[in-house]
């Protein structure tokens, strides 16, 4: 999958640029022209050089990687703050990112995963640091990156990893932009959800914490089959190389079961949870043997 971009200035980093009278082919691609439109307004709100000038008053990352490789839990919990997805609208009216995030705390997550996309998952950025000063579990700004200000914006709100969306990065961004995530402390999950952005990914250096995302961003169409169809056309080497994280159409102990016997180490889950009315137990259900 090719996503478009509109600026001409993406041209020269390789991104195919769409006609100014073409529409979206798809919600990804509709995503990606409104994060060009965000990034130049941010950059015109604050400039770069005030965003990084915050960084000096953050406390050090938390070791996202560690705490999903060393996780007592198996797979490790991944629990996602989101309010609202583009496909289904709003999960809990009664949205409290804080009230949440503390609830999958306390019922055994490993990490948490922050929405911070606006217009299209009613998240935020305020969302990330309100639950950064409420809770110690280390945090991953979940956000359709394309711009290096993003992450020096989710660092500033502290942020202890980061989503880098391999189907809407050309390869040297994705080099680039995990390169600036590992120079800022940071771990970088990078997301793939077919066997060519796989195959991409896997030439990337340094690449540590791969996620196979079993929704196609396309259509947003689920199959958890996805984990396994990728995971099994690895060689042992490659897999024991990685720390593997399997994403989305996780509702059930079986689920986890099926995925960790793929070779996942952990999960990210969101939906599954959050409608429930009684979070932190319906965690501890969850990740329950």
């Amino acid at each position: 999958m090719q996503v478009r971009r509109q600026s001409d200035l993406a041209s020269s980093k390789g991104y195919a640029i769409a006609a100014p009278t073409d529409a979206p082919k798809n919600i990804l691609e509709k995503i990606v022209w409104h994060k060009e439109i965000e990034v130049a307004q941010m950059y015109a709100y604050e400039s770069l050089d005030s965003v990084k000038s915050r960084l000096a008053n953050i406390q050090p990352s938390r070791d996202f990687y560690g705490s999903l490789k060393n996780s007592r839990i198996k797979p490790a919990l991944i629990a996602e703050v989101k309010k609202a997805s583009p496909s289904k609208g709003v999960f809990r009216e009664d949205f409290d990112p804080v009230a949440i995030a503390q609830e999958y705390e306390h019922g055994g997550a490993s990490c948490l995963s922050i929405l911070t996309d606006a217009q299209f998952f009613q998240g935020g950025f305020v969302n990330l640091q309100l639950v950064r000063q409420a809770v110690d579990l280390p945090l991953l700004c979940k956000e359709f990156i394309i711009d290096p200000y993003q992450i020096y914006l989710g660092r500033s709100h502290g942020a202890d990893a980061v989503l880098l969306i391999a189907a809407i990065l050309t390869n040297e961004d994705l080099t680039s932009l995990q390169a600036l995530i590992h120079q800022l402390g940071m771990t970088a999950l990078v997301e793939v959800h077919t066997q060519a952005e796989l195959d991409r990914v896997l030439k990337i250096p340094d690449v540590r914490l791969i996620g196979i995302n079993n929704r196609n961003l396309e259509n947003f169409v689920v199959e958890l089959e996805q984990t396994k169809i990728l995971m099994d056309r690895l060689d042992p080497v490659t897999r024991n190389k990685y720390l593997w994280v399997s994403e989305s159409g996780i509702y059930t102990r079986q689920d986890l079961d099926f995925v960790q016997n793929c070779g996942a180490s952990a999960v990210l889950v969101g939906e599954s949870l959050i409608k429930q009315k009684n979070i932190e137990e319906a965690v501890k259900s969850l990740i329950t043997v």
